[in-house]
């Protein structure tokens, strides 16, 4: 498969908005994050739904796919940001227009929620897509340098990437020594485990895989673990990068449980390739950008993980 770079991002170029997944945040959020990107420079295109809401969604699954695929469409808007996560992108995953995506490769970033697409235009297009902060999330008040500074570089320059340093004093910690490269795929882990076993999901063969969650009760964990286990995956991969497991707790803690250590002691029995815990990206408030689709050398032995080549042609 040709994996495509999309175009680096430049001053004055068009961005677009989009909602696919759950219903809008405040307008205030929205006009903010706006705001934002048009101080650094960029032009701002909403999509015609943005403010749409149907129940739990950002609109009717058509409402956000047609902002999806008219992004892909425009030959104005480089780069596609969604507003925010939740849920609703795996709704809209057969209906892509992925020959678009391949005519004219755009930077796709988000998170969370945005794994299913982001996984989907990998495995249907071949399409490199950034793991990283959110307009109305991250972006509509004033963003944490660090988490800044990583994003925009990822995206406005052609050079190797290179290392993904955590903040100070967030050290990666090798749980299973050893060194591995490989294609960077991964995201949440709740929308990877449910992405399994369709026509939307990478061959995960040779991959440095990177995986975190947010929310989510312990057996849950252990459960969408080891579907991954059954399905052939901890196999398969030649490297394991566990970010963190943010608000994760007993489904009740008065009961006997196994505590969230334990469990990935469990699970890293099942994987024997090298591992680090720790990586700070998706659901916390300073975070890397993860360029998912490039290559990538995890150094589980020195904690380190460093991308290979740049992000954006």
């Amino acid at each position: 498969m040709k994996i495509l770079k999309p175009a680096r991002l430049r001053r004055g170029d068009v961005i677009g908005l989009i909602s696919p997944a759950s219903a809008p945040l405040p307008a205030e959020k929205i006009e903010k994050g706006v705001r934002y990107l048009e101080r650094l420079g960029y032009r701002v295109k909403p999509g015609e739904h943005v403010a749409a809401q149907r129940g739990y969604f950002a609109g009717t699954d058509a409402q956000r796919l047609s902002d999806l695929n008219t992004m892909l469409n425009d030959p104005q808007v480089r780069a596609i940001f969604a507003i925010r996560g939740g849920y609703g992108s795996p709704r809209l995953l057969p209906f892509v227009d992925y020959r678009a995506v391949r005519r004219q490769p755009k930077i796709f970033a988000g998170f969370s929620d945005l794994t299913a697409l982001q996984l989907a235009l990998f495995r249907r297009a071949g399409l490199v897509t950034f793991s990283g902060p959110l307009p109305g999330v991250e972006f509509w008040q004033k963003p944490d340098p660090y988490t800044e500074e990583h994003f925009w570089r990822l995206l406005t320059s052609t050079r190797r990437v290179g290392s993904l340093p955590n903040p100070e004093k967030q050290l990666l910690r090798t749980r299973v020594p050893g060194r591995a490269e490989g294609r960077l795929l991964g995201g949440n882990l709740s929308l990877l485990a449910s992405n399994l076993g369709t026509k939307f999901s990478p061959d995960y063969r040779g991959a440095v895989l990177a995986l975190e969650e947010v929310g989510e009760n312990f057996h849950r964990i252990d459960r969408m673990f080891t579907q991954l286990r059954n399905a052939g995956i901890l196999g398969q991969i030649r490297g394991l990068v566990l970010g963190l497991f943010t608000d994760c707790k007993p489904s009740d803690p008065a009961k006997p449980h196994l505590k969230l250590p334990e469990i990935f002691d469990e699970i890293l029995s099942w994987v024997k390739a090298p591992t680090v815990e720790g990586f700070q990206y998706g659901h916390v408030a300073r975070k890397l950008t993860l360029p998912i689709g490039l290559r990538a050398r995890l150094d589980a032995d020195g904690a380190t993980l460093t991308v290979l080549e740049s992000a954006v042609e």
